[in-house]
């Protein structure tokens, strides 16, 4: 293990990685939850092997294990520091979980390009409860909303683990704070492009990291070629609309694409026009329909089985067009989650009488 000579710890240097590994001995024994998870990679990270196992986020199935190549997490770190312009001595807090890649690139880059890493709890008042300033902060969208009033504190914000809502990136319209949006998943080990989200260089693509360039498979979904993070190239079920090799506009997932009448519809931008609408967690999703293959329906936590609790009704699906309307409203009592806040589609979807079950 490399450490860098300018790394911090909460404060604390290391002369040398045997120090660190020791200190990360004592946090195992009696350290708190996060500081636990923290020592658990800091000993993956140490050890004689070339590569660590992380969990994928689970969104999209079961989560699984990855074994990711120590040199391409090392790699991937560099990149991010090259992009957002962050060197030694970056002042940057860690508030998201050491148990997932996030976390866990984090703390790679921390000790390969030198950076004072201050840990916390992974909350929602990770930042609104303390004074100091951080250079960089990674977060999850819901725990970047709960700081919009405490950015100034902030000079770089990467946000990533789910979708950036309209009222987040509205919100952060009126902070000094660059934030950004980050593209990627555990297999290409973090990002590989990032969206500005804010400020005079606002866009609503996506431009890669070094290295990075990008194509379409027949099917129209992204494929990576990232020589530094992956010997091959990483075929994604992403729909984008590819601008160039290093540019693209993401559209949804095609495992999510919905099929009404012949028409294409992506869930993911009905979501974006109908949260502004709602005000309580939803998702679109498809289910059969015997003339037009399928059909649009709006799942709700609620505790009425048809939503009307919790004030949905089909008046808020004047302003989509025909075939991207929802045509039933199914309500759910209690969502399920991701361990990163993802909420569980499938899972919800197969609780759903006479829904049928994916495999």
């Amino acid at each position: 293990m490399v450490v860098h000579p300018d790394f911090k710890l909460n404060g604390l240097s290391y002369e040398s990685p045997q120090d660190l590994l020791e200190f990360t001995a004592v946090l195992k024994q009696q350290g708190a939850a996060h500081e636990m998870a923290l020592a658990s990679f800091l000993s993956e990270w140490g050890n004689s092997e070339d590569h660590i196992i992380a969990t994928t986020s689970g969104s999209t199935g079961t989560p699984k294990p990855v074994k990711l190549s120590k040199a391409a997490m090392i790699h991937s770190a560099k990149t991010t520091g090259e992009a957002l312009e962050l060197g030694p001595k970056t002042e940057a807090l860690l508030c998201l979980s050491s148990d997932y890649i996030a976390g866990k690139m984090m703390i790679v880059r921390a000790l390969t390009l030198g950076w004072h890493l201050h840990v916390v709890a992974p909350s929602m008042e990770a930042l609104t409860e303390y004074d100091s300033a951080y250079d960089f902060v990674a977060m999850v969208p819901a725990q970047a909303m709960h700081s919009i009033t405490a950015l100034e504190k902030v000079g770089t914000l990467l946000i990533g683990g789910g979708m950036v809502s309209n009222q987040l990136e509205q919100a952060l319209q009126g902070v000094a704070t660059k934030a950004y949006v980050s593209y990627g998943m555990t297999e290409t080990v973090s990002h590989i492009a990032l969206r500005r989200l804010n400020g005079a260089a606002a866009s609503e693509n996506y431009k890669t990291v070094s290295g990075v360039s990008l194509s379409l498979d027949a099917r129209g979904c992204l494929v990576i070629e990232a020589p530094g993070i992956s010997s091959v190239p990483v075929v994604t079920n992403d729909l984008v609309d590819l601008i160039s090799e290093t540019e693209f506009k993401w559209l949804g997932r095609i495992d999510n694409v919905i099929n009404s009448g012949g028409i294409k519809i992506y869930p993911e931008q009905v979501e974006s026009a109908l949260e502004e609408q709602l005000d309580v967690p939803f998702f679109v999703a498809a289910e059969p329909d015997p003339v037009l293959g399928q059909r649009v329906v709006l799942v709700v936590e609620s505790p009425s089985p048809d939503g009307r609790a919790s004030g949905v009704h089909k008046d808020l699906f004047d302003g989509l067009p025909k075939y991207s309307r929802p045509k039933k409203i199914y309500g759910v009592s209690k969502f399920r989650y991701t361990e990163t806040g993802k909420i569980r589609r499938n899972e919800i979807l197969s609780l759903l009488q006479n829904y049928p079950k994916k495999s």
